[in-house]
C-alpha cells in the first residue's frame, strides 16, 4: 500500500517535468552531441564550409555538426562578427593529402605506391641449409 502511494506521488511529481527525457538519457550520447555542435560552431568561426567540416570530422554526428554550424552562422550575422581564417589545415584539401603532408618524406607520394606498399609486405628469401637438404 505504501509502495503504491509512493509510486503515485512520484508519478504525479514528474508529470509536469519537461526534462524527464533528459534525466533518463545516456550522458555519453549527450556529450557526443554537444561535442559535435561545438565542432560545427568552430568550423563556422574558422570560415570552413560545412562539407570540409564533415570531411575533417567523420566520426562526429553530421546533424549536430550542422546545427552547431548554423547556430554560429546566425550568431555571427546578428553580431556582425567576422570569422578567423584557419591556419591548421588547408581548406578543400582531401584528408589523405593532409595526412601525407604531416608524415613528410616517409609517406609515398602517390596512392598507387601507397596501396602497393601496404598490399605486398617485403619478405626475406628462404635459404636452404645443409641440414634440411640431407633429410
Amino acid at each position: 500500500m505504501i509502495a503504491r502511494l509512493l509510486l503515485l506521488a512520484m508519478t504525479l511529481s514528474l508529470a509536469g517535468c519537461d526534462n524527464i527525457v533528459a534525466l533518463m538519457a545516456d550522458p555519453k550520447v549527450a556529450q557526443r552531441i554537444a561535442d559535435s555542435k561545438a565542432i560545427g560552431s568552430a568550423c563556422r568561426y574558422g570560415m570552413r564550409s560545412i562539407e570540409d567540416c564533415y570531411a575533417l570530422n567523420e566520426k562526429a554526428s553530421k546533424a549536430a555538426v550542422f546545427d552547431g554550424w548554423k547556430e554560429m552562422d546566425q550568431y555571427m550575422r546578428d553580431n556582425k562578427i567576422d570569422g578567423v581564417a584557419s591556419k591548421g589545415v588547408k581548406p578543400g584539401a582531401p584528408v589523405e593529402e593532409i595526412i601525407e603532408e604531416k608524415a613528410g618524406d616517409s609517406a609515398p607520394k602517390d596512392k598507387a605506391a601507397a596501396s602497393e606498399s601496404k598490399a605486398k609486405p617485403k619478405s626475406k628469401p628462404v635459404e636452404k641449409t645443409a641440414d634440411k637438404a640431407a633429410h
